[in-house]
């Protein structure tokens, strides 16, 4: 089968189904490889995982996987598809044309790391997810929450200190045209917000629950909405049969969001015993990032607020997933680059960090099938309904044939272009570099 080119629109379907031969199967739901299987594919799906030589041998073409790994496509739970390829100068004064024009080829490049699910976690990614859903431009499968809705001056509101304070009737600002925030102040206002998010097609609301790094004007310690502000965009994703999840890293901004009935928590850095209690006895999933100091990390100015928030985060990283282990927390994972092109391509890296604190087969599970659990938490909002991250027949043909063993070497998707030999999504193979072996 011939490889996609890079910088080709799409991948063909194949003529017939695809019989994967010659592999060893991580199914991204057991901490081991399986042997003597085979693994068909037909109409985009997995139609059977098959054991020894209990397989088609007519009407099928074979793709022989030399003995490598075949596995799921990767899951980013926090990925950024409009804000990652572009310095935050330019996000607030290109154009939305080549805002998106940069987006479409920076979510090809994500597709071609091996990512091939996201959830979209700020920014206005509706336009570029309808284009790679209808085969325009390749790229991951998009769960979306459009812009993130903030207070005024909270971690969505960038706002020029001359737009402040706003008239009646003011026009919108830049980052709410743009799509990537929405200022919402009292609950009616965040129902509302929350609405137009769910009419544009979100899978899922986000909301910021405290202070941010990126942002400019809240301290990190500062704590954001109130629980009668959470709930009322609770109760619209219920009503929508979704849910809300909530950027915090401190204590107080975690309990409040929770106590307004939000599912999931994103970084979580500055977590205590008390709130992971509590995370643990409501169910709330805890969505997390390898926010350490080193080359990977999101750039800041030397001696900025904003590097010296970072620091504040980056030291309460290692507590915070030590007491997640402890209280054994749905523990998903995501990397959260922003502003930054040059940083992208290190999206495995990224997830390869993650061997700090869990081993390689916990990892790869994490970003797998414990990923895959919480996109399904969309549930009628689940633009994609069928299972991803898993290998078992009725599932996404959603694949990956890995060079080595990446249950014992994570690192081995840190370079996906040595060690990715098939990149397959929905069952079309947008790169196959087995025939140049």
């Amino acid at each position: 089968m011939a490889a996609c080119a890079a910088g080709r629109a799409f991948a063909d379907a194949p003529d017939k189904p695809l019989l994967f031969t010659g592999l060893r199967l991580f199914d991204g739901a057991t901490a081991r490889l399986q042997d003597d299987r085979s693994v068909l594919v037909e109409d985009g799906k997995i139609a059977a995982v098959l054991i020894g030589n209990d397989r088609p041998t007519e009407g099928v073409q074979i793709i022989d996987c030399g003995g490598r790994t075949l596995m799921p496509g990767l899951i980013d739970a926090h990925w950024h598809s409009m804000l990652c390829a572009m310095s935050m100068m330019e996000l607030m004064t290109a154009d939305l044309g080549l805002v998106t024009l940069t987006a479409a080829h920076e979510a090809e490049r994500t597709l071609m790391r091996g990512f091939t699910s996201i959830r979209d976690l700020a920014g206005p990614a509706f336009s570029l997810k309808r284009a790679i859903d209808a085969g325009l431009t390749p790229g991951p499968r998009i769960w979306p929450s459009g812009a993130m809705i903030s207070q005024t001056g909270g971690h969505g509101d960038f706002r020029m200190p001359y737009e402040v304070p706003s008239a009646p009737g003011a026009p919108l600002s830049r980052g709410e045209i743009l799509g990537a925030g929405a200022i919402a102040d009292g609950p009616e206002q965040v129902l509302k917000r929350s609405r137009e998010q769910l009419m544009l097609g979100a899978s899922q609301l986000k909301l910021a629950a405290g202070g941010g790094v990126a942002s400019t004007y809240d301290p990190i310690d500062v704590a954001q909405y109130t629980q009668a502000e959470f709930r009322a965009a609770v109760d619209c994703a219920d009503n929508w049969g979704t849910y809300v999840t909530v950027h915090a890293y401190t204590p107080r901004a975690m309990q409040t969001a929770m106590r307004g009935g939000v599912r999931c928590i994103d970084h979580g850095q500055m977590l205590d015993e008390e709130t992971a209690r509590m995370i643990a006895g409501e169910g709330v999933w805890f969505s997390s990032q390898a926010f350490v100091g080193g080359p990977y990390a999101n750039r800041y100015p030397e001696g900025s607020a904003n590097q010296a928030k970072q620091r504040v985060m980056f030291a309460g990283t290692d507590a915070a997933f030590e007491l997640a282990k402890k209280h054994r927390l749905k523990t998903a994972w995501g990397t959260d680059m922003l502003f930054d092109p040059a940083m992208t391509k290190n999206q495995g890296a990224v997830l390869a960090q993650m061997t700090r604190w869990y081993s390689s087969d916990e990892v790869l599970l994490m970003a797998t099938s414990r990923n895959a659990e919480l996109l399904a938490m969309s549930g009628e909002r689940n633009p994609y309904p069928g299972k991803v991250g898993i290998i078992q027949a009725g599932a996404h043909a959603d694949l990956l044939v890995v060079d080595g063993d990446p249950l014992t070497d994570i690192s081995l998707v840190a370079d996906p272009e040595a060690n990715l030999r098939i990149i397959m999504k929905g069952g079309r193979i947008y790169k196959n570099s087995l025939e140049a072996a």
